[in-house]
């Protein structure tokens, strides 16, 4: 099963969509799935139904700035590169989902639905593969 519908299987399981996008990238993270899954709770359903940003965004940035930052407490001297990362992030979601906030995306507004949760998931999974893994471009 590739990364993009095991992080579906796992939003299906009750995961919300940050923990599906972060815990599907466990074994590339220094952090336990216990961990992932702790720290990106309350990133799901637009920051905890706060009606802010996809929790699959959230989920992508965080493994962004997981991946780039340079952990140099004394002097922090990565968040110019982890910023770019999450820039490419955001625009590219922006593009693909068609929204940032959760409340946008479901179309709760509109009754227009730009991206289903699923898809927004996949989005967020093939982001971090492009941006943070550089495997290459995503398929939209």
């Amino acid at each position: 099963m590739n990364k993009e519908e095991y992080a579906v299987t796992l939003r299906n399981r009750g995961y919300n969509c940050a923990q599906a996008v972060v815990c599907a990238f466990c074994e590339e993270s220094d952090l336990s799935q216990e961990q992932m899954f702790a720290i990106s709770e309350c990133f799901g359903s637009g920051l905890g139904c706060t009606k802010g940003t996809c929790g699959a965004l959230n989920g992508a940035c965080m493994l962004a700035g997981l991946s780039a930052c340079s952990r140099h407490l004394n002097h922090p001297d990565s968040k110019a590169r982890t910023y770019m990362l999450e820039r490419n992030i955001v625009q590219d979601f922006e593009k693909q989902a068609g929204a940032l906030v959760c409340r946008d995306i479901k179309g709760l507004d509109t009754g227009n639905v730009l991206c289903e949760c699923e898809d927004c998931v996949r989005i967020g999974v093939r982001l971090v593969k492009k941006y943070v893994f550089a495997e290459g471009e995503t398929d939209e």
